[in-house]
Parts: structure tokens; sequence; C-alpha cells
């Protein structure tokens, strides 16, 4: 039986860099990549939801995967 598990996924697009989800994810699943936008590191990403709760641009998701 396959599992679903929740992660992060950024909208480039609309993410400004401003590190609100870094400071929030409890699990240090967050980085700024290059100063240009946030990166998800998906082996650490529980799927909490409080960076996507915490983003002022909206660009985090929160998708379930099939693991």
């Amino acid at each position: 039986m396959e599992r679903k598990k929740r992660k992060a996924f950024i909208n480039t697009s609309d993410c400004v860099a401003c590190g609100c989800c870094i400071k929030v994810c409890p699990r240090n699943a967050m980085e700024i990549w290059k100063g240009i936008m946030a990166k998800v590191d998906f082996s650490k990403c529980v799927g909490c939801g409080k960076c996507a709760k915490e983003c002022p641009a909206s660009a985090i998701e929160i998708q379930e995967v099939v693991s």
C-alpha cells in the first residue's frame, strides 16, 4: 500500500526570498538558495504547513506526494 506524505513546494516565481519560512520551520528543511528563492530539503520536510502559513507572498503550497 502506498503511503501519502505531505511536502512543501515553492512557487519560485512568487518567492521573494524573505526567509520567513526558515524562521518557522521546526525541521530546518528550508533554505534561501543563491539569495533569490527558498528551497525545500524534502528529506527533512514533514509537510506541517507552518512555512505556508507564514509566507507573506503565498509562494508555498503543501501537497501530498506518494512515497
